[in-house]
């Protein structure tokens, strides 16, 4: 018989046990989500407000330079920036500054906090926004630089009218095994040679029936080339030391973060490796790259690679391009050409 979820008051007398513990870990831990952590301490430092991006993002706008994480299972991408040029839409809306670039899913934006807890530096303050399984869609973490005076500003116009300490929450859903279909090889390689748009991919796959790792598998040379685990690592390192720059892609359903530009000093921590930039962090744990891809595109602009890893379910974890705004490609391509592929290594 599983056990029973513990209640608000006792979350925060466990959590004050262990404070330093990533709250993340910790929920873990007490099998329960981040959001139920959060929501125990409604009143306690949490303040309920309205997940909605429409007006979340502007509000987030207002707050300056701040801090944007977004995370999946096996990777966190931190980006330092301004909620500036947002875009709403009926599909997916997006954040458009130079540092801070989003897709967003409003579907998945279904419980949002902000949270103010007491830090060795004085207080921490950010905005916390969950899906409907209480799993972390996407943070704001305000900084020093921030205008961290307008924050009780941004409670007083979010806070919603019930403030629930327990939350009613989904199962989390499945990742999507690999779909891949054999017999529609030669068809899904007709149609990846018609191209003209990275953004046609996903449809393209669909309408062949078939997810992105199933059409990987079964599409071949000169589509895709499997790369073994390592090249992840690698192409970080030789991006970082040749200054090539990259566009880098970490996601989970709610939120999609890009970076894009050059990347400096990577540092490897045991089973992660880390890009520790002044304005760019990404934490990946690279043993947890189970299948790895060099992928080709055609589009009207010219030929896109990407490299990209999934996790043992099939998770994508993240996506590896070279920047292309005003950058030549030939870099790039070298770069990854040089990646190793899996056959030469189990060779």
């Amino acid at each position: 018989m599983p056990m029973a979820k513990p209640g608000p008051d006792q979350i925060r007398a466990l959590r004050a046990e262990t404070p330093k513990t990533r709250a993340r870990d910790f929920a873990t831990q007490l099998g329960i989500s981040e959001a139920d952590l959060v929501a125990a301490h409604l009143g306690h430092g949490a303040t309920a407000i309205e997940a909605d991006p429409d007006r979340l993002i502007p509000w987030a706008g207002r707050l300056g330079d701040v801090m944007a994480l977004t995370r999946n299972e096996h990777c966190v991408h931190e980006r330092r920036g301004h909620y500036s040029d947002y875009r709403t839409g009926a599909f997916a809306a997006m954040v458009l500054d130079p540092e801070i670039d989003l897709r967003i899913f409003a579907k998945h934006w279904v419980h949002a906090f902000a949270v103010e807890e007491p830090g060795e530096d004085g207080p921490k303050r950010s905005l916390q926004v969950f899906d409907a399984a209480g799993d972390a869609v996407h943070k704001i973490w305000l900084k020093p630089e921030s205008k961290g005076e307008l924050f009780a500003d941004l409670i007083a116009n979010m806070r919603l009218p019930v403030q629930e300490p327990s939350l009613a929450l989904a199962p989390r859903a499945v990742v999507e095994p690999a779909r891949e279909l054999a017999a529609g090889a030669p068809a899904l390689r007709d149609a990846w040679d018609a191209m003209t748009d990275t953004h046609q991919f996903l449809g393209l796959v669909k309408e062949h029936k078939m997810n992105r790792l199933g059409a990987y598998r079964v599409a071949g040379a000169p589509y895709v080339r499997r790369l073994a685990p390592e090249a992840v690592t690698l192409v970080l390192q030789g991006a970082a030391e040749q200054k090539v720059p990259v566009m880098i892609f970490v996601g989970n359903p709610g939120c999609i973060q890009i970076h894009g530009g050059l990347i400096e000093r990577i540092v490897p921590m045991g089973p992660w490796i880390n890009v520790m930039d002044p304005r760019f962090n990404l934490h990946l744990r690279a043993d947890r790259l189970a299948e790895v891809y060099l992928v080709w595109k055609p589009t009207r602009t010219g030929d896109v690679y990407s490299v990209e890893g999934f996790a043992p379910d099939g998770e994508l974890i993240l996506q590896i391009f070279g920047y292309r705004k005003n950058t030549p490609p030939e870099p790039w391509i070298a770069l990854t050409a040089a990646l190793p592929r899996l056959e030469e290594v189990t060779a």
